[in-house]
């Protein structure tokens, strides 16, 4: 079963925006987190950002705080990714999943990561 379908996704200029989406399973949006993930190139996943079950709180990593906005719409279990002021180096496959925190560290809770949508940002 597919708990995790991401969309979006597209070609950008540098300073432009884009609203990422991600429909979840009711089990997965179940979590006390929300997460968007991204793998650019060559490079490892990495946290983005994060909101609690009742969207109360948010959690940005330092890169993009100031510039993207997660939401969530608990009737349509769907969370956002308002991304705007981007970057070149926001180029990446974002991915979205149940987080958790050990530490100071986000990972994703589901074993089973959606397919992504990729983001291209041209200078």
């Amino acid at each position: 079963q597919v708990e995790l379908v991401e969309s979006g996704g597209g070609l950008v200029q540098t300073g432009g925006s884009l609203r990422l989406s991600c429909a979840a399973s009711r089990r997965a949006f179940a979590s006390s987190f929300m997460g968007w993930f991204r793998q650019a190139p060559g490079s490892e996943r990495e946290f983005v950002a994060a909101v609690t079950f009742s969207g109360g709180s948010t959690y940005y990593a330092d890169s993009v705080k100031g510039r993207f906005t997660i939401s969530r719409d608990n009737a349509k279990n769907t969370v956002y990714l308002q991304m705007n002021s981007l970057k070149p180096e926001d180029t990446a496959v974002y991915y979205c999943n149940a987080a958790t925190k050990y530490g100071s560290r986000w990972s994703g809770l589901l074993d089973a990561w959606g397919q992504g949508t990729r983001v291209t940002v041209s200078s």
